[in-house]
């Protein structure tokens, strides 16, 4: 059977990588604590010096001419089927426009700001201010920048004026022009009966714009529900009061403009009504005078009596007469009105009178393309492709209109021919009638003309002011802006539980960092990636003893030796009874192979196994020192002198009478060479017939050939890998040596594993929590800390 098919795993049922992760990460407890608190500590300080933010809210209701008319279809707008009105979308932009905001802004004068300190913040007076900026009309320098200054109230009369690194800058009275850097100003005293005598009042001014920008960005306005019409206005803001004011204002302002927009037609048609009554006033005297004066030339009471009979019959065509001139007055002073206001922006005046429907709705569309134009210019330019588009509209309205009138009048003049002829026929019948009675009933005519188209102007200029009076906003207040008091920001516990994972995932982060950066090996799941059998770790000690395994010892690390030595009969691949050869080696020096060897022999020689342990490393010889002995031959003088026998260089040790050491000798100038000599072979073939297991210190392969020298006479290699100390890569030599089958029956073992660290497994039962052998112990204080907290 293949050695590849085993890995032995120390304990198997702690292969949940979940849970190994978490027990590595309780092991560092302490700085998770450390961190959570120091966190928690900043998130205090944070919302500490934070100016705290309170939400005010306002409804309103967008009203719709068309929203009482119901559709059958409107089942169909959540589908999708139908588009809905994007009204309340236009709304919300006109809500938020920069003008609307600018406005507001001037109004309530928010762009200069008052603070005073209190505690670790500076809070805002807003209205409750003791004095007030007042900055000289045509001098706008101080509002198109930013400014910050102090005053200082010293009495009722007087205060100091200080720049914003605080330095005296002025003393003055309140009242007075103030000429500096900033422009000319003047500061008053308001009536607030506390004006803060003695301290600071810190002044900010900002420029307009930027601050009407600032709280169109902090304006949220959102519709309650997708059916409604109701907007909800969110403005969040130190200072309540500020908050509601805006949005009360904002509101105001709007239905101010809506208004202005609505009444603007029905303006301009008074307008023209107004000057129309005004000229045809002066006609309608002057034609009374004349007939005044007719009747008193020629001492004239009652003319009409003698002609009625023939008046009863030119009634009808009189009347005719009468409405064709009023269609043609009309038609003239709207083209004597499109002449003398050509510019494009100007509206017609609508409702009239006259009689051609077609021409009316042309009035009509003309006026509404030059609301719409009118509105789009508000926010933008003549080079807007919309605006061009409805100019292009404007002149072809415009010029259809003007051949309309022209059209109209021409049918007039053709109506009022004909009915003049008839007029005449009648006129001629009254040829009894005397001369007086014929110019008499000219100046009538022409009187009555005129009374008439005045009555009919009189009565449209009421309708008009009507129209004015009655105009109402298209946005009516739900809810004036309201706020319940309540902190929004910042907010405690999200900031406190913010800070909370902070403090806990950056522990994680750091570990995850140190554990990317960390290149050691510390446990199985770092000898995985070279595919080599594992035969378990052996934990740290506090031992200052190199021999921990003992008799009668049931110490961690005399049991995980123990499962050493177990594990190591499974890797040699021979019968019970047979000899066997354990080389012990590593791939660089100082990773306790000695230490293993030393404590591995002393393990089989306590099962009663004849053990012989052989120090093979002749460079750096350790096991005579870990013993505490003093310098013996060995195997260097047994290959140098022939005479001397395996029994003169081999002793044992008194605690362990199964147990005998045969030690490297002298260091000498050619170790390579020393292996190679046949005596070396020959040793080893006398010593596996005397001895159960020969555990055999090695030098590391990393660093010298002479392991591969001997390699022939091992039946196992236990390959140590020490924990926190070798380089996980430097496992591909052990991994390529296992590969080439240079090292037989290789396996690894990590020495020194930390369990506690979150690495390597706990040994015993119950016998408490003394690793082995701890190689930190000699360390400074802050490199056991760094070594524990990258373990």
């Amino acid at each position: 059977m293949e050695l590849e098919q085993y890995n032995f795993s120390v304990e198997e049922n702690q292969e949940n990588s979940l849970k190994d992760l978490l027990f590595k990460y309780l092991y560092h407890w302490k700085w998770f604590l450390l961190s959570i608190v120091i966190a928690l500590i900043a998130g205090r300080y944070y919302l500490k010096y934070q100016t705290p933010l309170y939400e005010v809210n306002g409804t309103i209701l967008i009203k719709d001419d068309k929203k009482g008319e119901l559709s059958e279809l409107s089942a169909f707008e959540d589908l999708g089927l139908l588009k809905k009105s994007n009204n309340i979308e236009n709304e919300i932009e006109i809500l938020k426009s920069r003008a609307l905001m600018t406005r507001v802004v001037k109004e309530l004068k928010l762009n200069i700001q008052y603070f005073i300190k209190e505690k670790h913040l500076e809070s805002e007076l807003y209205k409750h201010t003791p004095v007030i900026v007042n900055v000289i009309n045509g001098d706008s320098n101080l509002l198109n920048k930013y400014a910050s200054f102090y005053l200082t109230i010293e009495s009722k009369n007087s205060f100091i004026l200080k720049n914003e690194e605080g330095e005296q800058t002025g003393k003055y009275k309140f009242g007075e022009i103030i000429k500096n850097e900033l422009g000319r100003f003047i500061i008053t005293l308001t009536n607030e009966p506390n004006y803060y005598e003695g301290q600071d009042i810190h002044v900010r001014v900002a420029p307009v714009i930027d601050v009407a920008d600032q709280y169109r960005s902090a304006l949220q306005i959102n519709p309650v529900n997708k059916s409604s019409g109701v907007l909800m206005l969110t403005l969040q803001d130190p200072v309540i009061e500020k908050a509601s004011n805006i949005i009360d204002d904002l509101i105001r302002q709007h239905n101010a403009d809506a208004i202005a927009d609505k009444n603007q037609v029905s303006k301009n048609t008074a307008d023209f009504i107004n000057e129309r009554i005004q000229f045809i006033s002066r006609e309608l005297s002057s034609v009374e005078g004349e007939a005044e004066d007719f009747k008193t030339k020629h001492k004239l009471t009652d003319v009409e009596s003698e002609a009625k009979l023939f008046l009863e019959t030119g009634k009808v065509s009189e009347m005719s007469l009468l409405d064709l001139n009023t269609q043609l007055q009309l038609s003239d002073f709207m083209n004597e009105y499109i002449q003398k206001h050509s510019g494009e922006s100007e509206l017609l005046p609508s409702n009239l009178g006259l009689s051609d429907a077609s021409l009316s709705l042309q009035i009509a569309d003309y006026n509404k393309l030059i609301l719409e134009r009118n509105r789009i210019l508000k926010n933008s330019s003549e080079k807007n492709p919309v605006v061009e588009n409805i100019n292009s509209q404007l002149q072809g309205i415009r010029s259809s209109i003007k051949e309309s009138l022209n059209n109209y009048k021409g049918a007039l003049q053709i109506k009022l021919k004909e009915l003049t002829r008839n007029d005449k026929e009648i006129s001629a019948k009254i040829g009894s009638v005397p001369k007086y009675e014929r110019e008499y009933r000219i100046i009538q005519r022409q009187q009555q003309i005129k009374e008439a188209l005045y009555l009919y102007l009189l009565q449209k200029r009421e309708e008009t002011n009507i129209a004015l009076a009655v105009t109402v906003a298209n946005l009516k207040v739900i809810d004036h802006a309201f706020s319940n008091g309540a902190l929004v920001a910042p907010n405690k516990s999200r900031i406190y539980l913010s800070a909370f994972l902070i403090g806990l995932i950056l522990p994680i982060v750091v570990l995850i960092i140190l554990d990317l950066l960390d290149t050691k090996v510390h446990g199985k799941k770092d000898t995985d990636f070279v595919k080599l059998p594992y035969l378990g770790d052996i934990p740290l000690t506090s031992s200052k003893s190199k021999l921990v395994v003992l008799e009668k010892d049931r110490s961690n690390i005399a049991e995980a030796f123990r499962l050493l030595r177990t594990n190591v009969e499974f890797i040699t691949n021979k019968s019970v009874g047979e000899n066997r050869t354990v080389f012990v080696t590593s791939t660089i020096g100082k990773e306790g192979k000695s230490f293993i060897a030393l404590n591995l022999a002393a393990s089989f020689a306590l099962s009663g196994k004849k053990t012989l342990l052989i120090g093979t490393d002749l460079r750096v010889p350790k096991i005579l020192a870990y013993l505490n002995l003093a310098d013996k031959k060995g195997l260097t003088n047994y290959v140098m002198d022939q005479d001397l026998s395996i029994n003169d260089i081999v002793f044992q040790i008194p605690e362990f009478k199964d147990l005998s050491i045969l030690p490297s000798g002298p260091i000498p100038p050619n170790p390579a060479e020393l292996l190679m000599n046949p005596r070396i072979k020959d040793l080893f073939e006398i010593v596996k017939r005397e001895y159960d297991y020969v555990i055999v210190d090695t030098a590391p392969v990393g660093l010298v050939a002479d392991t591969l020298l001997i390699s022939g006479c091992a039946d196992c290699t236990v390959f140590v890998a020490r924990a926190n100390y070798l380089d996980k890569r430097m496992l591909r030599i052990a991994e390529t040596l296992n590969k080439e089958k240079r090292l037989p029956n290789m396996a690894v073992l990590i020495n020194g594993a930390d369990a506690h660290s979150g690495y390597g497994y706990g040994y015993g039962y119950g016998y408490g929590y003394g690793y082995g052998y701890d190689n930190t112990t000699d360390l400074p204080w802050w490199k056991k800390i760094f070594q524990k907290a990258t373990a």
